[in-house]
């Protein structure tokens, strides 16, 4: 079976059989297969789309292409389940959400991913914390989610190998975009993880990957279609990302938040609203509730008893972070050597952001990366976001920046000013859009 001929057949928009497909993703293990040929499938399958069936056939390729981590041996008293974002700017649900469902009874082995372009990672998040271990061993990632019922980690080279080879690929040759592969890609790594359930969370609007209600939707029903076919139970909220979830972004900062969350200090309302609705559809998949209701109400209760905190801190602790993290935030996450309002440069409400544009100020202050290897400075960043149509004026500013120098935070505040739009008058937008489930 020559490649080039499933490339050519590809590019003509016939569909692949399973043969052909696992032979295409084992050349991408081996190596069999070069750079160009995999820049030109993917390029191919970005014009032509896959049918439903290419789809599953590919996902669960580079979910065999390594091993899928296996429970059955550590004998957990609830079902494996996890939660997935396609991305945003201020996206600090996971943090929250993995202790809150451990309190429910459900173990959460939640592998996540870092940083790119102008979206933030939630492992660079948890890196701001002094010793926390994002690459343990598999060993050790299982223990800690059966002691303490979540861990979160990043993904390792036995899990979804062709996925990592693929992705890097993509990444350089303007295929990210293509529905099909981010399916799989999303697919093949949680599969990998062995999970029963599974949540995601598809973000539109301009600071999410996909802008339009109608490419959300396609990219939820395609993810939820696909793991249906491949048995893994899958719900699908899409939410709003045409503002910052939450009133930070970046990576310390974003931790403070999380931690003034989980200790009851300060809520966002869309923010909560997201992840309480995200955990009641794992809890309701997972059969550990009834209704979503009941989710909710279960999901509430541990987080205003401080059992989700109790958690979070445990969590923090068994992967080498400090064991007062919540007790003295201030003492172990890094801040800024410059912090500073910046003012709109008129008085009134908050009517649009770009926040693409936003996301791309806290990469120019150092607090993301533009390639793949760049440092990260995890003390800048911002925090005090207004939201849309809430008031500014020459007391109440639309951010505070967190920054290395004055410089960056004068060029930051510049980009800020022309981020936001500000008019007499602005209507709030709900945060949650859309519910698609499997059939």
């Amino acid at each position: 079976m020559l490649i080039q001929d499933i490339i050519r057949k590809k590019r003509e928009g016939l569909p692949l059989g399973n043969d052909e497909i696992e032979v295409f993703v084992q050349g991408i293990v081996d190596e069999s297969i070069s750079e160009g040929q995999i820049s030109a499938f993917a390029m191919a399958t970005y014009f032509t789309d896959m049918q439903t069936q290419e789809c599953v056939a590919l996902t669960r390729a580079m979910k065999d292409s390594g091993t899928t981590l296996a429970w059955e041996a550590l004998n957990l008293a609830g079902p494996v389940v996890d939660k997935h974002s396609s991305g945003g700017v201020g996206d600090k649900v996971s943090l929250m959400l993995a202790p809150m469902l451990a309190t429910c009874g459900v173990f959460v082995p939640m592998i996540s991913g870092r940083g790119l372009a102008h979206t933030g990672g939630t492992l660079d998040k948890l890196e701001s914390v002094p010793g926390y271990d994002t690459s343990p061993d598999v060993e050790r990632f299982q223990t800690i989610v059966k002691e303490v019922g979540c861990a979160i980690v990043g993904q390792t080279a036995n899990l979804a190998p062709a996925d990592k080879r693929f992705y890097a690929i993509r990444d350089v040759t303007a295929t990210v975009e293509s529905l099909p592969l981010i399916t799989a890609s999303i697919l093949s790594k949680k599969l990998s993880a062995g999970l029963r359930c599974l949540v995601m969370d598809v973000k539109t609007g301009n600071g999410a990957f996909a802008h339009s209600l109608a490419k959300a939707e396609d990219l939820a029903s395609r993810i939820v279609t696909v793991s249906g076919g491949l048995g893994l139970p899958t719900a699908a909220l899409i939410t709003d990302m045409s503002q910052v979830l939450g009133s930070t972004a970046g990576n310390a900062v974003e931790v403070a938040e999380v931690i003034d969350y989980l200790t009851g200090n300060q809520r966002d309302p869309r923010l909560h609203e997201v992840v309480v609705a995200l955990g009641s559809e794992l809890l309701l998949l997972a059969g550990m509730v009834e209704d979503l209701h009941q989710g909710c109400d279960a999901l509430n209760r541990k987080l205003e008893d401080g059992t989700a905190a109790e958690i979070f801190a445990r969590m923090v602790s068994a992967s080498g972070g400090p064991n007062d993290l919540l007790q003295r935030p201030q003492s172990y996450l890094p801040g800024a050597a410059v912090i500073c309002p910046v003012y709109a440069t008129q008085a009134g409400k908050v009517s649009a952001i770009d926040v693409r544009s936003v996301g791309n100020t806290i990469v120019e202050l150092g607090g993301g990366r533009r390639i793949a290897t760049d440092g990260i400075d995890h003390s800048v960043g911002l925090t005090e976001i207004k939201g849309l149509g809430e008031s500014v004026d020459s007391g109440s500013p639309i951010a505070m920046v967190h920054a290395r120098d004055q410089a960056s935070a004068d060029i930051a505040s510049d980009e800020l000013r022309a981020a936001f739009t500000v008019t007499e008058s602005a209507t709030k937008t709900p945060v949650i859009l859309k519910r698609v489930q499997q059939d």
